[in-house]
């Protein structure tokens, strides 16, 4: 943990038009929170730093010479992922010393998921690549992968959607950004940790319990045995896409979550999701989303038996 804190204590930037004094105002840091947030809202961040939810899944569609476009609609002037998002979260990281909130204990994770309605595949690559560009920007800020070495940085970048950079991203011996993944890339060294360090699946896709009366003993044990399964990988687990209902069932399925160990929950209630995590912390030291060296396989292991890890946090 010692070592996290000394990462982003000394990721500090240069320049950054937010002042230290509205890092204080915000909520405390909650490091299992994440945000899903609606395709119609142009502008997220705010509400989500003051929060304190420590990411957000951000719908980008790509626009005129490639750069990507946030909220409902066409592009339009002024609501690019670079103003509304990036520009000024790396600026309140630099003027927080490498930090978002003066508490701040893991990366930031912020999803970008390519959407809208192109399926363009040279036109999706040139926005991937204007995306790729302007992170470059914020290299000293970003999480990032050189070689086998990993190591966390103020803000976690996972590109997402109807791109596949895999093969992209595993093609280059540096990179700051990660590709999101599944519990079908456990112990598969086509997507490593140090390419995919976050497995992020909906709720709907293994379990069916609703939240509105006790869980099942077996489905309880599939949860633990999956988070398990993905620690043990070096991976950490985001789940969302949790079912309809009203925030009594969501907060048991939040509670749930928590008790199994689950690094990260995503929802669309972001002030319910804040409050439930102010007062029920997600259990366990959290873990930086990142291990610090690659994990070499000499061949693909989706479904085999998983050993007890060890895997250094960073």
């Amino acid at each position: 943990m010692a070592t996290i804190a000394g990462g982003l204590a000394g990721l500090a930037g240069a320049g950054g038009a937010v002042s230290v004094a509205i890092l204080r105002r915000s909520r405390p840091h909650l490091p299992a929170g994440h945000a899903l947030t609606c395709p119609d809202t142009a502008d997220p961040l705010p509400t989500v730093l003051k929060l304190g939810l420590a990411g957000m899944t951000v719908r980008a569609a790509p626009g005129p010479h490639g750069e990507l476009y946030l909220g409902p609609g066409g592009p339009q002037p002024g609501r690019t992922l670079r103003r509304l998002v990036l520009a000024p979260l790396f600026a309140r990281a630099a003027a927080g010393g490498g930090r978002l909130w003066p508490d701040q204990r893991v990366p930031f994770r912020l999803v970008i998921e390519f959407g809208g309605t192109s399926r363009d595949p040279q036109a999706l690559l040139r926005a991937f690549r204007v995306l790729d560009r302007q992170l470059q920007d914020h290299a000293s800020l970003l999480s990032r992968c050189h070689g086998e070495l990993l190591t966390p940085g103020a803000v976690t970048v996972t590109v997402t959607g109807v791109i596949d950079v895999r093969e992209l991203l595993a093609a280059r011996a540096e990179r700051c950004a990660f590709a999101d993944g599944s519990f079908d890339d456990l112990g598969s060294r086509f997507a490593p940790p140090s390419l995919v360090p976050m497995i992020s699946e909906p709720w709907s896709r293994r379990f069916g319990w609703d939240g509105q009366e006790p869980i099942t003993a077996e489905e309880r044990h599939q949860l633990h045995a999956l988070i398990r399964a993905a620690h043990d990988d070096g991976r950490a687990v985001r789940i969302s896409g949790l079912p309809d209902g009203s925030r009594k069932a969501r907060a048991a399925i939040w509670t749930e979550l928590g008790s199994a160990g689950v690094d990260v929950i995503a929802d669309t209630d972001l002030t319910g999701l804040a409050r439930h995590l102010r007062r029920h912390p997600v259990t366990g030291a959290p873990r930086p989303h990142l291990p610090t060296r690659a994990v070499r396989r000499s061949a693909p292991r989706p479904n085999a038996p998983r050993t007890v890890g060890r895997h250094e946090t960073v």
